[in-house]
């Protein structure tokens, strides 16, 4: 926070945007209705944002401490919030989602199951299926910021080859993955009426 903002202002004045104090009289009227209308939104903002903040981590460790005890019932322990959880109610009209996204990335070792892969299309050119090609021709495209996606990367390893580069490849895959980051989503849901549908109960919970 700035100087300017952190500044007391006096009885009487009201600050601008350029940190100057302005007598009270001064200003328009317009502008002190936008000003306290702004100011009004804001904090109720923020007191709004506070709440859900407080709702996400309650609904969080709740979640985990159900996701916990069922469990143990099972004598297993899970060691921590892992993978995506579906509960729903006994009447089946609400349904709570707690997903997790991960943030993947891929060090050099990837160019080495490229180019593994490189050699089996190559060699398979005349007999493999062109789906297949095209399916991992897509998988090693870069976006604008030269980054690949990492769910077509992925699901190369679906495919069952026997040919000893594309295991080696997969394995380069596998070896080159890193998980930089992960973010935990909560999602809520009504069933629309009697039917397969559902509505979900917006609340923007991944920025707070």
């Amino acid at each position: 926070m700035t100087e300017k903002q952190t500044q007391p202002i006096p009885a009487g004045y009201m600050m601008d945007t350029c940190g100057r104090l302005v007598p009270q009289e001064m200003v328009k009227a317009v502008d002190k209705l936008r000003n306290d209308l702004v100011k009004k939104v804001v904090f109720q903002a923020e007191a709004v944002s506070r709440s859900l903040r407080i709702f996400k981590e309650d609904a969080f460790s709740e979640v985990q401490a159900f996701v916990d005890l069922s469990a143990a019932e099972y004598g297993r322990e899970l060691g921590g919030v892992k993978g995506n959880i579906c509960l729903v109610s006994y009447d089946g009209r609400y349904k709570v989602v707690r997903a997790i996204a991960e943030n993947l990335s891929f060090d050099e070792r990837l160019q080495v199951a490229k180019s593994l892969i490189d050699e089996c299309i190559h060699e398979w050119s005349g007999g493999s299926r062109p789906e297949l090609q095209v399916l991992i021709n897509d998988a090693f495209q870069v976006d604008k910021k030269g980054n690949v996606n990492s769910k077509r990367i992925l699901s190369l390893r679906k495919f069952d080859i026997e040919d000893e580069r594309w295991r080696k490849a997969m394995t380069a895959i596998n070896d080159s993955l890193t998980v930089e980051s992960s973010r935990s989503y909560l999602r809520v849901y009504e069933r629309v009426g009697n039917t397969d549908q559902w509505k979900q109960i917006p609340l923007d919970l991944s920025g707070v």
